[in-house]
């Protein structure tokens, strides 16, 4: 049986953390699959077409990742890709805490749901797509922080 993993997010924008979480994703699981969330209450920067479009454009290289956008209930979407696992980041207690009660709220949904959390690289700890946005707002060099193509991408929205 192959474990299928769910790596869902907003990825407003993508940053260099969530590529490092794919990466070793994609070590850990046979399949990996990015649930490109809607979240239009967030109101993000981006709509939903460009940031699948900007995540697909970086992960083109791994063999065993998809991407894919999805609105609805998390298990819903992971039950569809035949998924029992949930992969996520944390970087903080703030982070710890929120993951848990999320991982609780997916096990009540559905028994069968694992939620797997990994620690970011301590260089990448920082970045988060709020604070990469923040900093770009204020004409700041986010170069350090998101891949090429986002980088242009937030320039271009932002211009």
């Amino acid at each position: 049986m192959s474990k299928i993993a769910i790596y869902p997010g907003t990825f407003d924008p993508m940053t260099n953390g969530h590529i490092d979480l794919i990466k070793r994703g994609a070590k850990m699981f046979d399949k990996v699959v990015i649930g490109v969330a809607k979240s239009s209450a967030k109101h993000p920067m981006f709509d939903l077409e460009q940031r699948l479009t900007q995540v697909s454009e970086v992960v083109s290289a791994f063999d065993n990742v998809e991407v894919v956008g999805f609105s609805g209930l998390l298990v819903d979407f992971a039950k569809a890709h035949n998924a029992s696992i949930l992969l996520r980041g944390v970087r903080t207690t703030v982070d710890f805490e929120y993951e848990m009660a999320l991982a609780n709220m997916n096990r009540a949904l559905s028994e069968e749901f694992e939620t797997v959390l990994l620690m970011p690289k301590a260089e990448l700890g920082h970045i988060s797509s709020t604070l990469v946005k923040d900093v770009a707002r204020h004409d700041g060099d986010i170069s350090q922080f998101v891949p090429e193509n986002v980088k242009k991408a937030v320039q271009k929205i932002l211009a």
